[in-house]
């Protein structure tokens, strides 16, 4: 594939995550809420990775492997968040967006939904799921460094799901209300979600730099992401809301690492 056929290819997979965006934007607007996005955010790196498929002529092994392991992770965490969503309703981060749109620049919901949610969220959706689009371009067998990026993509997937579970399992527990949860994978680490996130994209990046220059050149996408869960919008905003709530964290936060599992600090 040609330098051209690639810009062609990740563009219009950019214009089509951008139309269903805007479709999502619509339904938004009915619902008064933008809450829903991050389950739909993971679903929409899977369709970037489906509509790739067909389109490319990679080694069919690694781009099964890619679309199957974007897959698993889409589906589960979707799920998941749009259940959580269901549950709690409106999501105090995005609340908070529109109403401060609103009352420091006169915005309407409308604008503040399409200009900081939803087409934001496309360009980095597009962004982050580099791999299991330009994984799939170049032809090459898998060989030892793609299913060590599998064997990654698992662990991170485990350490996610288990660590969301485990984090459901004490919110459910009406004596836990005001506690810090500070067992199982929350004792090494205080987002183990975030944590096995990083760990999925970094393996399937691992899958598709072993095809050469287009593949390593996705590490874009998981560099974007984990620094958007250490230092832009995941541990920083999270942590800063759960602090005004669990007078408590302050010390789980001295001894616990944030991203790294690590041992606690005694």
């Amino acid at each position: 594939m040609t330098l051209t056929e690639l810009a062609a290819l990740l563009a219009l997979n950019l214009a089509v995550l951008v139309v269903v965006m805007l479709a999502l934007w619509g339904l938004a607007l009915r619902l008064k809420d933008v809450s829903f996005i991050d389950g739909v955010w993971p679903l929409g790196m899977l369709l970037l990775a489906l509509i790739t498929f067909p389109r490319t002529d990679g080694d069919q092994t690694r781009k099964f492997l890619l679309l199957w392991l974007c897959g698993v992770w889409a589906v589960r965490l979707g799920w998941h968040l749009l259940h959580r969503w269901r549950e709690k309703g409106v999501d105090g981060r995005y609340a908070e967006i529109v109403e401060t749109q609103e009352r420091e620049h006169g915005w309407s919901f409308a604008r503040t939904a399409l200009l900081f949610v939803f087409l934001p969220q496309a360009f980095l959706g597009w962004l982050t799921s580099l791999p299991v689009q330009m994984g799939q371009v170049e032809d090459g067998p898998i060989g030892w460094l793609g299913w060590i990026g599998a064997v990654v993509v698992v662990v991170g997937i485990a350490f996610e799901s288990i660590g969301d579970a485990q984090l459901a399992a004490f919110r459910k527990d009406p004596a836990n209300k005001g506690k810090v949860l500070d067992t199982g994978l929350w004792r090494y680490t205080r987002h183990p979600n975030y944590f096995g996130d990083a760990c999925v994209w970094w393996g399937l990046w691992l899958i598709a730099a072993e095809t050469g220059w287009v593949g390593i050149a996705s590490i874009v996408g998981p560099v974007f992401l984990t620094f958007t869960l250490t230092k832009w919008s995941g541990i920083g905003i999270t942590e800063k809301a759960i602090s005004k709530t669990k007078p408590k964290y302050a010390d789980y936060i001295r001894r616990t690492s944030a991203f790294i599992p690590l041992p606690p600090k005694t």
